[in-house]
């Protein structure tokens, strides 16, 4: 019996490259993550957040806004004919 001999090296063909080509391009992605992650922090939440977003629920209670019912009503009314 005659064995099989090799054709060649391993990198001359495409399938290897393939397969190593995906986890590859992983592990470069998450470098580049962790390169963006560590250059840009995350900003820091204000101290005073509950209170701001009390002062903006508070300007907004006070303008006139129609409920959600009436808006949704008036937005099917028919106009009146013309006289």
């Amino acid at each position: 019996m005659k064995q099989a001999s090799s054709s060649g090296p391993w990198w001359k063909y495409g399938l290897v490259w393939m397969i190593i080509g995906g986890p590859a391009a992983v592990v470069v992605a998450g470098i580049a993550t962790v390169v963006i992650a560590v250059r840009t922090p995350d900003p820091v939440v204000a101290e005073d957040y509950y209170r701001r977003g009390m002062e903006i629920n508070k300007t907004l209670s006070h303008k006139a806004l129609a409920p959600a019912q009436q808006g949704r009503n008036h937005a099917v009314t028919p106009e009146p004919p013309p006289r």
